[in-house]
């Protein structure tokens, strides 16, 4: 699978070795976390080895996933029917998902529940076989939401779990799900946990600059990057 290579132009350079790391990590377990800054390309890569999969036949279904930590009880107040309600705060996903598909096929995929982008909350109770499950800014789930997703693994499918921990959108006297089952998990076989650092960035020159700016701005305050 080599996407990394067919997708490099998208990132307008050339791919580093901690994403072939990341790469590799998800091909070789069923559960992966990737943790890192805005623009390291975690959810780009996470949906590109999804999709890969799925054209290949080595999985049936992908479903996309994200909290709605930001959006909280306004979700039920914004106009239209689920999918209206959500499509702006998943938005991300699809961008990624159309840059693999064109828009016809993961119009189709969609329509024929191939392709799934939900918020967190509607995957209670399910369990998910013969897919490839993505949950993203996972930095903003609580412990019992993460352990809630993990559980969701079923036969023959992969988890990638992304997540940027100095972008925690939770109350302060509440743990981040992704710090949490990170700490808890790793060093268990077949769970890999892969971090990308600012040197990673693969967004406008800018971006890189950006994070490098608001952290030194943290630190000279006394204040920790969250």
């Amino acid at each position: 699978m080599n996407f990394l290579a067919r997708n490099a132009h998208s990132h307008r350079d050339r791919p580093s070795a901690v994403r072939r790391r990341y790469v590799q990590a998800v091909l070789e377990n069923d559960l992966t976390f990737c943790i890192g800054p805005a623009g390291t390309g975690k959810t780009y890569l996470a949906v590109a080895i999804a999709a890969s999969m799925l054209k290949r036949g080595q999985a049936r279904r992908i479903v996309l996933a994200r909290p709605a930590v930001e959006a909280g009880e306004r979700l039920g107040f914004l106009p239209g029917d689920l999918q209206a309600k959500v499509n702006p705060y998943l938005r991300p996903l699809f961008d990624a998902l159309h840059d693999m598909m064109d828009f016809e096929q993961v119009k189709r995929f969609m329509v024929n529940d191939v392709i799934e982008v939900i918020p967190l909350a509607f995957m209670r109770g399910r369990t998910l076989n013969d897919s490839v499950i993505i949950l993203d800014e996972a930095q903003n789930t609580t412990a019992s939401q993460m352990l809630m997703f993990l559980t969701r693994l079923g036969h023959d499918s992969k988890m990638i779990v992304t997540g940027d921990t100095t972008q925690i959108d939770l109350p302060e006297n509440q743990r981040s799900g992704l710090i949490d089952a990170t700490e808890k998990l790793r060093g268990i076989k077949g769970i890999g946990v892969v971090e990308l650092e600012r040197g990673d960035i693969v967004r406008h020159r800018l971006v890189q600059n950006i994070v490098n700016a608001y952290e030194r701005s943290n630190t000279d305050d006394g204040r920790p990057a969250r």
